[in-house]
């Protein structure tokens, strides 16, 4: 079983790394304080360790909202492009599964779990993308809606001539130019 706990040094270094984003990115998170972020994350190591992972492949996670009827802060990947130790992968271990040539090594579902974070939905995706420009030269699956999966497909998301697309695909496509962005709410 893996070891879901940061060491002090590699809470320090991510936390160093979080607040730096956070402060150079105010525009993703106005009006809130980091200070209260800070005591939030120490208090949740599982959280600060799927926000390890997701910076670990490459996400680069920051705040981009807070939930006040949950009391959450939302962390979701950031980076201009889908995380590229993300990417290659069929939508979910169903699409894997079905693949008979060149099976992927994970899927985006089973590794999104495994960090302790989800996939974003389409509004999710939508609003990231009032952030700033995200996914211009790659793509990310989003959660799909059961309807459209039960048929095969799966859907993903980018920011091509200055507007999102939301596309579908087989599930068991994959390329190297999509992978997934998470979220998670702490």
């Amino acid at each position: 079983m893996e070891n879901k706990t940061l060491t002090l040094e590699q809470t320090d270094k991510l936390l160093q790394i979080l607040q730096s984003r956070f402060e150079k990115n105010m525009h993703r998170h106005n009006g809130l304080d980091w200070q209260i972020i800070l005591t939030k994350l120490t208090a949740q190591p599982e959280k600060l360790w799927s926000i390890h992972e997701m910076e670990a492949t490459g996400g680069e996670p920051d705040v981009v909202g807070y939930d006040s009827l949950t009391n959450e802060y939302i962390f979701c990947d950031c980076a201009p492009e889908t995380p590229k130790l993300r990417r290659n992968l069929c939508y979910d271990r169903q699409a894997q599964d079905a693949r008979t040539a060149f099976k992927p090594d994970n899927n985006a579902v089973d590794m999104a779990a495994a960090m302790g974070i989800t996939l974003l939905n389409e509004e999710q995706y939508r609003n990231l993308q009032k952030l700033g420009v995200f996914d211009a030269k790659t793509s990310s699956w989003i959660i799909t809606p059961p309807q459209i999966r039960q048929l095969g497909g799966a859907l993903f998301a980018d920011y091509r001539y200055g507007a999102v697309f939301v596309y579908h695909n087989g599930a068991q496509s994959y390329y190297s130019s999509r992978g997934f962005r998470g979220l998670l709410r702490v």
